[in-house]
């Protein structure tokens, strides 16, 4: 009798751990891989942007009749090619504001602030497409963390494209959601002299936080068990763990000036996050939370005020 009690138990313990490898592989496929082709399909990305942004048009279409929307791919260490778009401003300048798109977009959809810095303000640009996004090659999105050492060579290839005749570079790099949380994680490394300052817009505090609010969200589940087994697995493929992607850490590190924008009323990537990512950062830094914007609207929604934010931030430095 005893030995058939403890055949059971060894059969539903077997039965529970099938169950959360299953529920693991689901959960780091359904987070990662790209079921929707991760902002491939650049002509549907142009007809969203021209959409939200028709005044934009007329810009984007003079860039690419005058082959100015520069196609630029580089070769990383794991032999795979990141694409990204190089845009000279329309004068001779040492100033580069560096893109970085969100989760399920690509370098296009950026191009809403690339007018706004290009057109407006006189910036050279580069806004490349993250790992798996875009026409960038990857397996699966690194949610910024490991984007940050593909972002961190396209500033060292700004740093040497854009400098002025006096040797004299001035980057800023502007993140959205996932390119937010890139930001940050750029910001915890040693950056060139050149990069002045981060700007980073409803970035989340770390994957795990985002991913565990998802799964309570989404699903109506804790993070025990499922978060752990996945993280786990996500470093077994991978090679990252959610735990580690702590951009509250990344932001603890960072000595540059940092401007926070968050939506007052993101739900997706929460508004609390800001407040937290804010107290963490030492330094110069400014908040700026968009009255009644939902995740990744703000600018959309407060055009004129997030602009001047962005511009009396950088005026500043």
């Amino acid at each position: 009798m005893k030995y058939k009690s403890l055949g059971c138990l060894m059969l539903l313990l077997g039965l529970v751990l099938l169950v959360l490898l299953g529920g693991s592989v689901y959960m780091l496929n359904y987070s990662l891989v790209p079921a929707n082709n991760y902002g491939r399909d650049y002509n549907l990305k142009y007809r969203q942007l021209f959409a939200d942004y028709p005044e934009i048009r007329p810009w984007v279409d003079s860039l690419r009749k005058a082959h100015a929307l520069r196609d630029t791919f580089i070769t990383n260490a794991d032999g795979e090619r990141h694409h990204a778009f190089l845009i000279a401003a329309p004068h001779p300048t040492g100033r580069t504001a560096v893109l970085v798109h969100g989760y399920t977009d690509c370098a296009v959809s950026m191009l809403h602030l690339g007018y706004f810095y290009h057109h407006d303000l006189g910036y050279n640009l580069l806004l490349p497409d993250l790992h798996a996004h875009g026409k960038s090659e990857g397996r699966a999105a690194q949610m910024g963390w490991k984007d940050r050492w593909d972002v961190l060579r396209w500033i060292a290839i700004a740093d040497s494209l854009y400098r002025d005749s006096t040797a004299h570079a001035e980057i800023v790099v502007h993140g959205i959601s996932m390119g937010a949380a890139t930001t940050m994680a750029v910001a915890g490394e040693k950056t060139p002299a050149s990069v002045k300052a981060f700007i980073e817009d409803c970035g989340y505090t770390s994957v795990w936080d985002e991913f565990a609010d998802q799964l309570h969200e989404q699903f109506g589940l804790p993070a025990f068990p499922l978060m752990y087994t996945t993280s786990m697995l996500c470093r077994l493929k991978y090679g990252w763990s959610f735990g580690e992607a702590s951009m509250v850490e990344a932001v603890r590190r960072c000595q540059k000036p940092m401007l926070f924008i968050h939506g007052g009323h993101d739900t997706f990537v929460p508004t609390r996050m800001v407040f937290t990512l804010f107290q963490a950062k030492p330094g110069r830094k400014s908040l700026y939370l968009a009255h009644g914007s939902i995740h990744a609207k703000s600018h959309h929604d407060h055009k004129a005020e997030y602009q001047e934010r962005v511009v009396r931030f950088l005026n500043g430095l």
